[in-house]
């Protein structure tokens, strides 16, 4: 930008460029130069000045910071300890007060047992006290008791002896006639016995044989039991014993004797009765066992046995009778049956049989198992509500005696002993 010179008279102004020569420009020139080179040279000296203060100041600063965070962390190792120190004061101060509480607590629960204990062992003695009252009442009540009845007994003695003493003639004349009726029953009932034994010895017979075919049909409904006609040489009855599948097994024939005497010619003649029918098995009942014999058994290959021991024999026999003959069968054609079993086993109907069993079982087991996941799983809902009724109910009688007190309603669910399981 021009500088304008104005003239103090005429008040003209112009350039002050112009004014000045060349000289005077080239010396202002020179100086602005100089003074330009002295400002560079003046700036230089302060950016290096300013930059030795910085360095300086930066080392300042380092050192500042590193007294300052030496300081500060002495500061707070000390604030820490002291701290430490009051924290530690608080907490022995804190434990010697819970410790004293619990002392005191502690003291407090054992004035309470103690006081406990009084109150039980006064009760006991209590108890003890009442406990013998009781037993002095009741002995002295059973002493009591004791004498009303030795009263009363000599009562009752005196009053029979009374009414033995007034009955006493009639009692005799009744007794005599008693006697007399009782003679005369006894020479009646001896007069009957006598009349019954004078029986048919047939007709006897006949009942027990009559008895033993009912029975045997009865306990054997599956066998045959035939009766052998009055006359015809043989045994009273024979048994053809049949198997579960109506097979005949054997046969056992049936001798029936019902007189005092045991004669050894019914074991010869059944013996021959039994080879000609045939039969496996000989069976001799009779009412008077042999000398030799007191009860069941087989005498000269003839079983010889009462009335009550023939169904029991006839059992045994017939079972023995029965697994004879199935070992027997067993024992024919036994390679032709292995084969046909090892065809049966190993045959497509087999297999398929056997795959529907096993089918209609996993079905089943399946079935089995749903069936209990469903019930777990409804019984283990029904817990869960259950419980939740429990908690409630707990809630609202735990309320109820806060306010009615405990002996004033009772709102137990279940009996005390499985709340206290619960």
């Amino acid at each position: 930008m021009a500088t304008n010179i104005k003239c103090p008279n005429c008040g003209h102004e112009f350039p002050l460029e112009e004014a000045l020569n060349d000289e005077l420009k080239e010396a202002i020139e020179k100086e602005k130069q100089e003074l330009r080179e002295k400002m560079i040279e003046y700036r230089n000296q302060k950016e290096e000045e300013l930059r030795r203060k910085d360095e300086a100041f930066e080392v300042f600063k380092r050192q500042q910071e590193s007294a300052y965070r030496q300081q500060l962390d002495q500061e707070l190792k000390k604030q820490n300890q002291q701290l430490e120190e009051h924290l530690r004061k608080s907490m022995y101060a804190d434990f010697e007060n819970q410790l004293k509480v619990l002392q005191d607590a502690n003291r407090e629960n054992e004035e309470k047992l103690r006081n406990a204990r009084q109150k039980e062992l006064d009760f006991m003695r209590k108890e003890q006290e009442l406990k013998n009252k009781e037993a002095e009442l009741e002995i002295e009540l059973q002493r009591k008791l004791q004498e009303e009845r030795g009263k009363l007994s000599e009562d009752l003695r005196k009053l029979e002896e009374q009414r033995i003493a007034a009955k006493e003639s009639e009692f005799q004349m009744r007794l005599k006639e008693l006697e007399k009726q009782l003679e005369d029953q006894k020479k009646l009932a001896d007069e009957m016995r006598r009349k019954a034994e004078q029986g048919s010895t047939q007709l006897q017979g006949e009942v027990q044989e009559l008895a033993l075919e009912e029975m045997l049909k009865a306990t054997f409904p599956f066998d045959i039991v035939s009766e052998v006609g009055k006359g015809v040489r043989g045994a009273d009855c024979i048994q053809t014993v049949r198997n579960q599948f109506g097979q005949e097994c054997g046969r056992i024939i049936y001798e029936s004797k019902r007189t005092k005497g045991f004669t050894k010619d019914w074991i010869e003649k059944l013996k021959a009765d039994m080879r000609s029918q045939g039969a496996d098995i000989a069976i001799l009942v009779t009412q008077t066992m042999p000398d030799d014999m007191e009860q069941f058994g087989e005498k000269s290959g003839i079983w010889i046995c009462s009335f009550a021991e023939v169904k029991p024999l006839a059992q045994v026999l017939r079972d023995g009778i029965i697994k004879v003959y199935t070992a027997v069968r067993n024992q024919e054609n036994r390679g032709d049956k292995m084969h046909m079993l090892y065809d049966y086993l190993t045959s497509n109907e087999f297999s398929e049989q056997w795959k529907a069993i096993r089918e209609g079982f996993m079905s089943m087991k399946l079935s089995i198992q749903k069936e209990r996941d469903a019930m777990e799983k409804l019984w283990k809902s029904r817990e869960k509500q259950l419980e939740k009724v429990l908690l409630n109910a707990a809630h609202i009688r735990g309320s109820i005696e806060g306010i009615a007190g405990t002996e004033s309603v009772d709102l137990h669910l279940l009996e005390e002993s499985e709340e206290d399981e619960g």
